[in-house]
């Protein structure tokens, strides 16, 4: 393991020694490192909990199988370790040596995309790692998309989205492309000659990224107090909002056994280094109902460093995925110093802040059930604003249906107990009931006894998003609405974000 954190900014190499006799804590946000160390102060602080956008910057990485990707992320709940081995662009990167302006600032600029100018540098970065990434930019449903983690109070969001679509039409200089091959290079270098492992004790906080499952394995075996650290897009705020001290991380996004998404016949194993990114473009063919869940659960930024088991393994009552997974009844792997215990997932919920978890035990993967003949997922989410919002209510329904009757139903709830749970009650009296008897206009005495099981399954509490009598009734609702689809066929699509790969661009670039 190595004691010292490399990677690109802007094209120069830095590198940062973190030892026990003094410097930066380990977790010292990028977002603070760069204003403050670094003095560049067009990554702006908004809201330092990975909400507004104001403080993105493009990270390029490889992935497991060494292909170079770019995402902007939220600066201000990444820790700069967590760095380690990429290349990072801010605003100040962004225009040539020579102050040419990039075509996303000029496109900003001719189509008047900035007012005030506070979230302008967070809107030219997510641009900008669409055009890095080869987002052709002629779908505006991709643009939107793209800035959906970037807040504007000014604008309006239409001349933003103008200056993204004029993007399709603009030159791209070779100066621009050179240095987009000239990160790829800088990759290739740090992954040749740079120690993926890291071991950092600074100011009382020691913090440690193993470079293989093995190392994650005795590692945390070893510390069992440790904090497991995955994206940060939750673990982030403990700090930047809740000031806590955490005395240990280890971080697995280095690990890249845990970094896989492997289909079978039957089944999908999700590895815990897998982003909701990755999840919700490789799940899209199987699970399309969870796209517009994907689509709601965070931004872009969000999405491109939080991990899918990272969601699961915090076991909050109100996780988007929890609910979706109960509902497809997965199972979750875990793992204590190599030694694995399947479980189903329903049975890792125990209570608030408690799971079936040992000490030295961590989530390695979850395992999905591919939907069979005669099976259907349909997923809602209620929240108060419809984008990058906490649920009030997050219903998930996997429906089987043999020669017209319900064979098999299961209901997942997140927002209506302590833990994510099934609706048991309500799934047993759904069981051998004709379909049909839902296609239309559901009768009173249905409707009475859905709701009867619902209050007999769950006892929700009123709080800031959704009072105990909102979410039955929204809750009764909800089941409603997934039969009255389910019976008209109408699926709610909501395709994921899609780019030429890396290497489509530079091909097209080189050529």
């Amino acid at each position: 393991m190595t004691k010292t954190i490399c990677f690109f900014l802007n094209q120069e190499k830095i590198e940062i020694e973190l030892n026990e006799g003094g410097g930066l804590r380990p977790d010292t946000t990028l977002l603070n490192w760069l204003r403050e160390r670094r003095k560049l102060t067009g990554t702006k602080e908004g809201c330092a909990e990975g909400d507004c956008g104001a403080c993105s910057v493009v990270i390029g990485r490889l992935t497991s199988d060494n292909t170079p990707n770019w995402q902007a992320v939220n600066a201000c709940i990444l820790f700069l370790p967590m760095l380690h081995g990429s290349v990072i662009t801010t605003v100040e990167g962004v225009a040539n040596a020579d102050g040419e302006l990039h075509p996303v600032q000029q496109a900003m600029i001719t189509h008047h995309g900035a007012q005030c100018g506070f979230c302008t540098p967070g809107f030219v970065m997510s641009l900008y790692a669409g055009w890095c990434a080869g987002m052709d930019f002629t779908n505006v449903a991709e643009i939107e998309t793209l800035l959906s983690g970037n807040l504007c109070r000014c604008t309006g969001y239409g001349p933003i989205v103008s200056a993204g679509e004029a993007l399709a039409r603009w030159a791209r200089p070779q100066w621009a492309t050179d240095r987009v091959l000239g990160d790829i290079s800088a990759l290739a270098q740090m992954a040749a000659t740079t120690t993926k492992s890291l071991d950092l004790k600074c100011q009382g906080q020691r913090y440690s990224a193993p470079a293989s499952l093995e190392e994650l394995q005795t590692l945390y075996a070893e510390n069992p107090s440790a904090q497991i650290l995955s994206g940060a897009t939750d673990i982030g705020l403990w700090v930047t909002k809740q000031h806590r001290q955490l005395p240990h991380l280890i971080h697995i996004g280095n690990v890249a056994e845990l970094d896989s998404l492997k289909k079978t016949d039957g089944h999908i194993t999700i590895g815990a280094g897998v982003t909701h990114q990755q999840a919700m473009e490789a799940l899209a063919e199987d699970y399309p109902a969870l796209q517009e869940i994907w689509s709601r659960f965070g931004s872009a930024q969000v999405r491109a460093s939080a991990r899918v088991c990272g969601n699961i393994a915090n076991a909050s009552p109100i996780g988007d995925l929890s609910p979706c997974f109960l509902a497809l009844d997965s199972q979750i792997v875990l793992n204590k110093a190599g030694k694995r215990r399947q479980i189903k997932l329903d049975s890792f919920f125990i209570d608030y802040g408690k799971q079936n978890r040992e000490a030295g035990e961590f989530v390695e993967a979850i395992i999905l059930p591919r939907l069979q003949a005669g099976q259907q997922l349909l997923a809602y989410k209620l929240s108060k604003r419809f984008d990058q919002d906490i649920s009030a209510v997050l219903m998930a329904g996997c429906i089987d249906v043999q020669a017209g009757k319900i064979t098999d139903i299961k209901i997942g709830f997140g927002g209506m107990a302590a833990i994510p749970k099934r609706a048991m009650q309500l799934e047993a009296y759904l069981k051998g009931r004709e379909v049909s008897v839902f296609a239309g206009e559901m009768d009173a005495k249905l409707a009475t006894d859905i709701a009867t099981c619902l209050s007999q399954d769950f006892d929700p509490i009123d709080d800031m998003r959704a009072s105990r009598s909102y979410r039955l009734l929204a809750a009764a609702q909800l089941v409603q609405k997934m039969f009255i689809e389910y019976q008209s066929g109408y699926m709610r699509l909501s395709k994921p974000q899609h780019f030429r790969t890396p290497e489509d661009f530079t091909a097209t670039v080189q050529a």
